[in-house]
């Protein structure tokens, strides 16, 4: 679906006002992603153009988006002229597993789906993950259409064409690199969303401001308040630039060759948190969030990232009350995620670190000497201790002790 196709459609539909659009330019396989309120029903109409009327359409969701959004998605489709049947999951990072793939296979094979058929992923990053890579591998390829209902699928994983699974040793450990044929972006779904879930996405958003655009940044800093009340315009904006940084870093290295790798900033620990700690213990947005804190501490070393640009950010996810630390973790247990993550090579992690505010480096290997005491920085002991959600300042005897040149 080019981005010519939903100007006409939204124009016609007497929306063009009411809907940004990014389009990932990518050759044959560009697509559009449609940002606006009220997408939901419209997205039978908007599936005209990826796929022909009489088409069956494979619908993925979860346990909690199901009950609220797939009667609706299902009766657009329809009044469409699309044959629809759904599968639902478990909620959670769970369900990002072998078996409720395999149960997608087999359901979608019952529903006698071929390679003109259309799977859709209504849901956050899990459904998003989960069904793209059953339609990249189911009949070796059907196309599908992401509508993300969560604000970090929106800004991120529904974007750039990663799909897959986690096993027992790590996370995103299979998979495939399948684009979707569009991305349908409805905001409303934002406000059925649990805050939890909210600031999880935000950290993604956060992430954009720290490697890209530092503008983004401070429109985080200084709209705080028109953020959390969920301001249309304000998430619009979020929503819209985050697409544009992550089309624009897809359009130049589809497959991670290279440039696509400083999306993975915060990532190394923070996919060491979550198999430590157990898929679903920790939201991925607040286990990149710790992450993020670590690879500016580390950075601060490596590259003379500014420690108050690190507090900075801090202060920022403390703002949308995301952890900045990780206590009660052990250094032995984490590392030896490092080393199994997807991004080290020869079991060596390697870490994207922050050069200044708005720019980051390509993956590199940092010795272990600077690696583990910054490590320990983020496990010491918090007043009330320190979980996702609950957010306090630093003690001013921690502060005294890193202002000097031990600071990591």
């Amino acid at each position: 679906m080019d981005l010519d196709k939903v100007h006409r459609f939204f124009h016609e539909e007497g929306m063009e006002h009411l809907t940004e659009h990014v389009s990932v330019e990518l050759g044959e396989r560009s697509y559009a992603i449609s940002i606006g309120s009220g997408l939901l029903e419209l997205l039978g109409t908007i599936c005209l153009d990826v796929a022909a009327k009489g088409t069956r359409v494979f619908v993925v969701t979860d346990s909690h988006v199901g009950p609220l959004y797939l009667e609706t998605a299902c009766e657009s489709l329809r009044a469409a002229g699309f044959q629809v049947s759904s599968h639902e999951v478990e909620a959670g990072e769970p369900s990002k597993s072998v078996e409720p793939l395999g149960e997608i296979w087999q359901q979608a094979i019952q529903a006698r789906l071929d390679r003109k058929s259309l799977f859709v992923a209504l849901g956050g990053g899990v459904v998003g993950d989960l069904c793209g890579f059953a339609a990249a591998s189911t009949l070796r390829g059907i196309p599908f259409v992401q509508v993300p209902t969560s604000l970090l699928a929106m800004v991120d994983s529904a974007v750039g064409g990663k799909t897959g699974i986690n096993l027992p040793q790590g996370k995103n450990l299979v998979g495939a690199f399948y684009q979707p044929q569009a991305v349908v972006a409805d905001l409303e779904v934002l406000t059925s969303l649990p805050s939890r879930e909210f600031h999880a996405g935000l950290a993604e958003v956060i992430k954009y401001g720290v490697i890209w655009d530092e503008a983004l940044f401070r429109f985080l800093e200084e709209r705080a308040d028109e953020i959390e009340a969920l301001d249309p315009a304000c998430l619009s904006h979020l929503v819209k630039r985050s697409c544009e940084i992550k089309a624009e870093v897809v359009r130049q290295d589809e497959r991670e060759g290279g440039l696509r790798a400083i999306l993975n900033f915060g990532h190394t620990l923070g996919h060491a948190i979550e198999n430590v700690l157990g898929y679903g213990e920790w939201l991925h947005g607040e286990a990149i969030a710790a992450g993020m804190v670590y690879a500016a501490r580390v950075s601060e070393r490596v590259k003379g990232f500014p420690p108050e640009e690190t507090d900075r950010l801090i202060r920022l996810f403390q703002r949308y009350e995301l952890p900045v630390d990780w206590s009660g973790l052990e250094w032995d247990a984490v590392f030896r995620a490092m080393t199994a993550d997807k991004k080290a090579e020869n079991a060596v992690p390697r870490f994207v670190l922050a050069e200044k505010m708005g720019k980051v480096g390509l993956p590199e290997e940092v010795a272990k000497d600077i690696l583990e005491p910054a490590f320990h920085y983020g496990t010491r002991p918090q007043p009330m201790g320190l979980k996702p959600g609950l957010t306090v300042d630093k003690p001013e005897a921690l502060l005294d002790e890193v202002e000097g040149e031990d600071r990591l």
